[in-house]
């Protein structure tokens, strides 16, 4: 598939170095008024141009060679998402910068929905103001994805009770409460009409229009849902959800709406579901602008997930995000304030420390990158301080990356002078629902390693 004309670059996330983009053809193509005998100082000025944006995406650039020779290449980091960008010798808009998920899938973001559903979690783009998107909607996170986000807001909302007050006039037999004196005294001429009140009353009911808003928002939701623009593996686990709501809303009709007025009095799930509904309302009247998705965040819970499973059919407990707080008499302003490692599972005296990194290091084994090799010995320090709260003599922690395939490796440091030992497993997971249960399944394998390991 051809490269759309609107967009400057497209990459996966944790890319280590992308392909090289020659100096010449840039010129050619994005820098036509450049002059092409410096133009290393053409793609240097074309950097510091975009550097904020290049900052928000986690994208760092990279000149090589020199005068006609000059090339650009990219690394990306765990951020996805569209960035767009200023010519340096025009400063004019040009193509965007995306960076999509590094999934096999036909569909960028259907793997990334299904992980969302499974955690139970809302991770929402991040939107920053800059120029509209010169590729417009065709790079921004699609409708579907928002449209799967609302209907996990409205299945919460379902589960409780939603009543409000409504205004409304019935006939009354007997002068009680407002009445509508101008409607009465146009009929009262009949005698059949002389007792008969129009009274307006408030009435506590699940059928407001309120309720009818969020209705017509379900509606478009389901269509979206169900066309072509969502992909079929999507479609398949949605659509006993719809139906489900379908049957729970029967009796609520749909009314049209811009927007669904959020109030201070209502409770948190009432103004989660109202503020989604009005995402998808004004899908198509807000300008695409610079957006991304820390996939760091999606990984960190999604290995949070597996192992809590694990501890589930295993015995023990998992602690996510517990923090080690710091006692000074005094903190430095640099100075951190605790330290959190991503989970802990304990079962007994035993005690594993896990920290999930979205980087690049298992789809690069065989790259001598320093970048790389900071990159783990920061990783390799971080969790053996995290270990180093474990009672026994032998500590042990899981270092979590992102790979192609499900993998371990097992790396033993021993201090020779007291005989403590940290055990350390490099742990590969494939980020995708289909890699949990085999995951699960090495997992629980290792850990009673391990605890056989604590008996002897």
């Amino acid at each position: 598939m051809s490269k759309p004309l609107d967009v400057f670059f497209e990459m996966s996330c944790l890319t280590e170095q992308s392909i090289q983009l020659s100096g010449t053809y840039l010129q050619k193509k994005w820098f036509k008024t450049a002059d092409r005998r410096i133009i290393g100082q053409t793609l240097q000025k074309f950097i510091e141009y975009n550097l904020a944006q290049f900052k928000f995406l986690g994208i760092q650039p990279f000149i090589i060679g020199t005068d006609q020779n000059t090339s650009l290449f990219f690394r990306s980091s765990g951020f996805i998402g569209t960035i767009p960008l200023r010519a340096s010798d025009t400063g004019k808009q040009i193509g965007d910068f995306v960076v999509m998920p590094r999934f096999t899938g036909r569909d960028r973001f259907e793997d990334y929905i299904e992980i969302l559903n499974l955690l139970g979690a809302e991770i929402s783009p991040e939107i920053i103001d800059s120029l509209p998107l010169a590729s417009g909607k065709n790079f921004r996170p699609p409708l579907y994805l928002e449209a799967v986000k609302f209907i996990s807001s409205l299945e919460l909302l379902l589960s409780k009770s939603w009543c409000k007050f409504d205004n409304v006039e019935k006939i009354s037999n007997q002068p009680n409460g407002q009445i509508n004196w101008k409607k009465y005294i146009n009929n009262e001429f009949k005698i059949e009409n002389r007792l008969k009140f129009p009274v307006r009353k408030n009435i506590l009911s699940e059928f407001h229009s309120e309720y009818a808003e969020v209705r017509y928002v379900f509606d478009i939701c389901k269509g979206e849902l169900l066309s072509s623009n969502t992909p079929q593996r999507i479609k398949n686990t949605m659509r006993a959800r719809l139906n489900f709501i379908e049957e729970k809303l029967y009796y609520h009709k749909p009314k049209i709406t811009n927007n669904i007025t959020v109030k201070t009095s209502d409770t948190v799930i009432v103004k989660s579901c109202k503020e989604q509904a009005n995402k998808i309302l004004n899908f198509n009247l807000i300008d695409s602008t610079a957006w991304r998705v820390d996939f760091c965040d999606v990984f960190e819970k999604f290995v949070q997930y597996i192992f809590r499973e694990v501890a589930k059919e295993t015995g023990g407990r998992l602690f996510s995000n517990f923090k080690f707080h710091s006692k000074t008499s005094k903190h430095y302003s640099w100075e951190l304030k605790h330290i959190e490692p991503d989970a802990i599972y304990q079962k007994e005296n035993l005690m594993v420390f896990i920290d999930a990194k979205y980087k690049s290091n298992l789809y690069n084994k065989s790259s001598n990158s320093e970048t790389l090799k900071d990159d783990y010995r920061h990783d390799l320090h971080q969790i053996m301080a995290y270990s180093s709260f474990g009672k026994t003599d032998l500590k042990f922690g899981f270092l979590c990356y992102p790979s192609d395939q499900l993998e371990i490796k097992k790396i033993k440091y021993k201090n020779t002078i007291n005989e403590v030992t940290s055990l350390i497993f490099v742990l590969g997971i494939p980020l995708k629902k289909d890699s949990i249960i085999e995951a699960k399944r090495l997992l629980i394998k290792e850990l009673s390693i391990i605890e056989s390991i604590l008996e002897i």
